[in-house]
């Protein structure tokens, strides 16, 4: 195996390191409310949202990955775009480790597009960058959260209104049950949005390398695209299997206080967000989606209940999310460059 080969498969490998990241980051998204609600302890809830992360290949067709490898302008069998896939995950991937360290429950999706981003107008300039697809992904930065919150506040008030004469004994006990349903639905749609984003870097690393055509369909049913897909999705499981503590704690105990009916409430909101999004192939960020469906439900009780001073840290995290990986994105590729000798 040829140094491109060598460095193909070990792009591969941090893609996959990616994904295992990501489900770790991103754990607290998929199980942040069961935990606060205390319907499932911490170390249950992780595997059974890594579960049904897993399973989501069998959900969605993979039109968001679709959509990652189109961010950036690939020309097929160019050794430099194999390294601005690389320091695309490099960006993407220190951004992450430090947001979980700070406990930040930022957007992965953003690091990863921003990390891409950076990396190919470093290379080719901002003509690499393959504008529409960008800025509609960019367009969800506020829309996701927004519809999470709508949806999970008309959801309360519905409930509220349909279960107004029930005892709140009742209410707790039947919504402890139901939160099982709605973290199930949720973790399938975080499962079916974020593998396939790494699904479409390792397309976009092979495209660069040569070793597969642009024009390729990614399905269960091709061997030569199975093993992209059940890599990528295992992978997501293992890192929500680890979990993320640190950001469970800010999502589910710091932003509002919930019970089991917020807690439903909020999933069954994100959950159908995500679908919608993953169904139009946008990748979204589901940090921003569950963020705003629990604001959206304790804001049904009193705009007091919500610690505003929580929510403003993670909105400043998730605007410097997408230009600060990037900056460490294209900061790589200039010492890859210099360290190759140019392109």
């Amino acid at each position: 195996m040829d140094i491109r080969g060598l460095v193909v498969v070990a792009t591969v490998i941090v893609a996959l390191g990616f994904d295992v990241i990501n489900g770790f980051h991103d754990a607290a998204n998929s199980i942040a409310t069961v935990v606060s609600t205390r319907v499932l302890k911490p170390s249950y809830a992780v595997f059974w949202a890594a579960f049904f992360n897993f399973i989501a290949m069998f959900f969605f067709e993979p039109k968001v990955a679709g959509t990652i490898s189109k961010i950036v302008r690939v020309t097929a069998d160019d050794p430099a775009f194999i390294y601005v896939v690389l320091s695309g995950l490099v960006g993407a991937i220190a951004w992450d480790l430090l947001t979980w360290w700070w406990g930040l429950p930022t957007s992965s999706s953003h690091a990863l597009i921003g990390g891409l981003a950076g990396a190919g107008v470093a290379h080719a300039g901002w003509e690499s960058l393959r504008w529409p697809t960008l800025l509609t992904t960019i367009k969800f930065i506020p829309l996701a959260p927004l519809i999470g919150c709508g949806i999970g506040f008309c959801l309360m008030l519905l409930v509220y209104w349909a279960l107004r004469r029930w005892r709140p004994a009742s209410v707790h006990l039947v919504f402890r049950r139901a939160q099982l349903v709605s973290a199930s639905l949720y973790s399938l749609g975080h499962g079916g949005n974020d593998a396939q984003k790494t699904m479409g870097i390792i397309v976009t690393l092979l495209v660069a390398a040569g070793m597969m055509s642009p024009d390729v369909k990614l399905t269960l049913m091709r061997p030569g695209t199975l093993w992209i897909i059940l890599a990528c999705h295992a992978a997501m499981g293992v890192g929500t299997a680890l979990g993320g503590w640190r950001i469970v704690k800010t999502m589910g105990m710091k932003i509002t206080k919930l019970k089991p009916v917020g807690g439903f409430c909020a999933e069954t909101a994100g959950a159908f967000t995500l679908f919608l999004a993953t169904h139009w192939g946008i990748p979204v960020s589901t940090t921003h989606t569950i963020t705003g469906s629990i604001i959206g439900v304790g804001a049904t009780t009193k705009l007091s209940g919500i610690k505003w001073g929580v929510a403003a840290r993670i909105v400043w995290a998730w605007i410097f999310t997408i230009p600060a990986s990037a900056i460490i994105a294209a900061a790589g590729f200039y010492v890859i460059e210099r360290l190759h000798g140019g392109f």
